[in-house]
């Protein structure tokens, strides 16, 4: 499994929990990961 896969899922993880915060840094993480696989990490 590809890192920017694993980045991608914590983000997700992290964008459903349901904790004051979470949501968008869930949103920031999904986007970091979906950047690092676009730029071919």
């Amino acid at each position: 499994m590809r890192l920017s896969t694993l980045i991608i899922a914590l983000g997700i993880v992290l964008f459903v929990l349901p904790a004051p915060g979470t949501f968008v840094i869930g949103a920031l993480v999904v986007f970091v990961g979906v950047l690092a696989r676009w730029l071919g990490s």
